[in-house]
């Protein structure tokens, strides 16, 4: 198979467009015998005579046309890879995985998606919906890029292998049943619902959540049910089987619910990016990190702060 060397067929298209050896070289910054070098050696590589004499000048064999045909396709193919390497520089191409506990996919995920397919469609995200622990174990696998998590799950800032960036202080909102005494109460306290059955997780994070933000309100809540989703946890709030703090991204509307904004004592689960130690760096992962903090920072504005 011949060789081809890209250099020595930049000269070859060079030399068709400009006509003449002395032309060509003024052209690449070469000295004329620099050129003439290059494509002797060309010649040599392929195995077929590029150039023939006309009088004083010389001119392109068919043989060397037919070589330039074919490389065109190659000069082609090596500006879209430019193009493309470009805009991955600036961060308008590239792939990004992102593993994310469940309340975040919808709430913080989504909408970082959305806006990135409108401002930087070149930038792709894959998501993987993965609790905070083995969010952790794949970004430092390699398997993610960038992990969401809550404050309380994350490895500590002093942790080598990761940069932490703090995205969103997330309100916890109390969720009553909708007949309940307390519902239209101003200024609705936790230490006001001391008394009540409550419904949380047996153990993990939400579990240490519920009983950390009624402990810090004065009272040790009696857990009156167990469940881990959102769904069910509702359901039971609207049946009037007891009351649940409910982080405001995951507090989905039910006719029978009614979702209070607590005052003085008001909760928050704090949400925070992780990324591999120096990959915040990278342009796409930088253009997902931009967005996640818009969207958070909407969420943390005067419209997401209202209770729903």
């Amino acid at each position: 198979m011949a060789e081809w060397d890209i250099r020595k067929l930049q000269i070859l298209r060079t030399l068709r467009e400009r006509g003449t050896v002395t032309a060509t070289a003024e052209a690449l910054r070469m000295t004329p015998s620099a050129v003439s070098q290059q494509l002797t050696n060309l010649a040599k590589q392929v195995g077929v005579p590029l150039l023939e004499a006309q009088g004083r000048r010389v001119r392109l064999t068919d043989a060397a046309r037919l070589v330039l045909r074919h490389a065109e396709a190659v000069f082609e193919q090596l500006e879209r890879a430019d193009a493309e390497l470009a805009a991955y520089a600036h961060g308008e191409a590239g792939e990004v995985r992102v593993g994310a506990f469940s309340t975040a996919v919808p709430a913080l995920v989504v909408p970082t998606v959305r806006a990135l397919r409108a401002a930087h469609p070149g930038v792709t995200v894959r998501v993987r919906e993965a609790e905070a622990g083995e969010a952790y174990e794949l970004l430092a696998a390699g398997d993610v890029d960038l992990a969401l998590s809550l404050a309380a799950q994350a490895p500590t800032a002093a942790d080598p292998r990761f940069t932490r960036v703090p995205l969103l202080a997330d309100p916890l909102d109390v969720a009553l049943p909708r007949d309940h005494a307390l519902a239209d109460t101003d200024g609705l306290r936790l230490a006001d619902l001391a008394g009540e059955p409550w419904i949380f997780g047996g153990s993990g994070p939400w579990s240490d959540i519920t009983r950390g933000a009624c402990e810090a309100a004065g009272f040790s809540p009696v857990q009156g049910h167990s469940a881990a989703g959102w769904t069910a946890i509702l359901a039971m709030v609207e049946a009037g089987m007891g009351v649940a703090l409910v982080p405001r991204m995951a507090a989905v509307r039910r006719e029978g619910v009614v979702m209070r904004e607590l005052t003085a004592d008001r909760p928050r689960r704090h949400v925070v990016a992780a990324v591999r130690k120096g990959a915040e760096e990278g342009a796409a992962v930088g253009r997902v990190l931009e967005a996640l903090r818009t969207v958070a920072a909407r969420l943390a504005g005067p419209t997401g702060t209202e209770p729903r």
